[in-house]
This record gives structure tokens, sequence and C-alpha cells, in this order.
């Protein structure tokens, strides 16, 4: 399953993707959702911090939640994450 989110611009897609997804140990760094207003996700992280993603409207934000949920539910695993300028395409199994 796979789907592409779009970020507000370019580092925010970086930063999304390095906040969600280690490569090397193939797990999701990400615990959870804190919060939603208008286009920012706020998400929680394995060590305990959080931190703000900007994106490009709340359609994304809507849709990122859902997608995202199976995997903190444990019912999937993220396989990759690849960045195109300001859009994260994101894979799960």
């Amino acid at each position: 399953m796979k789907i592409s989110i779009e970020c507000d611009d370019e580092y925010e897609a970086q930063k999304l993707a390095s906040l969600i997804f280690i490569k090397d140990g193939k797990e999701t760094y990400i615990t959870g959702i804190l919060n939603i207003v208008k286009n920012e996700l706020v998400i929680s992280l394995k060590d305990k911090s959080a931190h703000s993603v900007l994106l490009k409207d709340q359609d994304h934000v809507e849709k990122f939640a859902d997608f995202i949920q199976s995997v903190l539910d444990k019912e999937h695993t993220l396989i990759s994450t690849k960045i195109s300028e300001h859009i994260v395409e994101i894979v799960k199994k």
C-alpha cells in the first residue's frame, strides 16, 4: 500500500520522512499523533519528543493520519519513504 503526502515545502517533506521511519532498522520512529491543527500535524516519537510538521492542507493531514494509524496499531509495517521535492511517498505492507 502506497501513499503520497504533500508537505508545505521541501524542508517539511524531509523532516516528515526522517521522523517517521528509520531505514536501516526498518522500524517506525513515530509512536503517535498528538494533535492536528488545520494543516499542522504534531507527532510523538519513541524518544518521547514531539515534533510539528506542516502539510499542504488539512486533507493531506487526515490522509496521513488514516494511513499511519494501522502502522501505529502494529497491523502494518513501513517499508520505505521517498522524497520528491515537497512530496513524501510512504509504502507499507
